[in-house]
């Protein structure tokens, strides 16, 4: 349906179209956000340069890798060392609260609407910022599950304390704001104790992340009931005015937000697709009367708005 044609809105116009998008978030019926890691970039949560520097020059001196995704990978020699990483990773991502009000300023624009979030992150930032938790799919995992790594069930389990007790034991304080130090004077260790290394309650394997990044990843029942509150969403209001509200979405996993909006929009007789965006704000030329392409930084598209 798509071939490849695309209108990309100038950067001049972003006034305009903004005024444009104000006027249909005021008439829409129900807005669907679709949400992408531009979003928690624009929001402060890099995982290079400083803030990678600031949690992990200990890693970057030892393994030579210079950004947080690349460790993510790495294959460390113990489940110590890929646990001391990955505690880390997930409490600055997860349960740290990000450097900028981004998800605040978009839940001020949707809050008193008819809306549902459909999101490729995975660092909870929607809850965090007041989001209703009936109203989100995460749909490729949180920061703050753990699974079984085969997998042998599909289950999933929380790990705020067991990540707290795994950064603590590196010698990080985590102070009244939840923000991680470590005393003057001290370097942090790079490993945790053999005894707070997750394994599956169930077979005894090695436990992993919930996130999607093959065909272990566990769909545990939260999982599901969202797709289907999601489903359930877009079957009430097919017929509705809808704004389809896509914030800093890129090509990584085009089809479960851009595409799948773009279909909707085109079938949907009263439907409407807006994409703000930083240097890739278009829409197909099929749906060019529909759309509202805004090229930008989020954070201060969502000042404009």
């Amino acid at each position: 349906m798509f071939p490849g044609k695309f209108t990309m809105k100038s950067t001049n116009n972003c006034l305009s179209e903004a005024e444009r998008l104000k006027e249909e978030l005021k008439t829409a019926d129900a807005v669907v956000v679709g949400a992408g890691a531009g979003l928690s970039a624009s929001a402060g949560f890099v995982y290079t340069g400083e803030r990678f520097r600031q949690y992990f020059a200990d890693f970057e001196k030892k393994f030579d890798f210079h950004d947080m995704y690349s460790g993510g990978f790495y294959p460390y020699d113990t489940l110590e060392e890929h646990w001391a990483y990955w505690s880390r990773y997930i409490y600055i991502n997860r349960y740290m609260d990000a450097p900028k009000p981004v998800y605040n300023k978009l839940y001020e624009l949707v809050k008193d609407k008819d809306y549902f979030v459909l999101t490729t992150n995975v660092d909870h930032c929607f809850q965090k910022a007041g989001f209703d938790k009936q109203r989100l799919f995460y749909t490729q995992g949180d920061y703050g599950l753990f699974q079984c790594s085969e997998p042998c069930h599909q289950a999933t389990y929380e790990n705020r304390e067991m990540i707290r007790k795994m950064v603590e034991s590196q010698g990080y304080v985590i102070d009244g704001n939840g923000m991680l130090h470590v005393p003057e004077g001290a370097a942090p260790k790079m490993t945790v104790p053999s005894g707070l290394v997750p394994y599956c309650p169930n077979c005894g394997k090695p436990m992993s992340m919930n996130l999607r990044a093959d065909d272990s990843f566990v769909e545990d029942e939260g999982w599901h009931r969202a797709s289907e509150r999601y489903a359930d969403f877009l079957r009430r209001h097919q017929n509705r005015k809808v704004l389809f509200l896509e914030t800093a979405v890129g090509f990584n996993t085009p089809t479960i937000v851009k595409y799948s909006f773009w279909h909707m929009v085109s079938e949907w007789k009263d439907a409407v697709y807006a994409c703000l965006n930083y240097g890739e704000a278009y829409a197909p030329d099929e749906i060019r009367k529909k759309s509202i392409c805004i090229n930008g930084d989020i954070g201060e598209i969502l000042n404009l708005l």
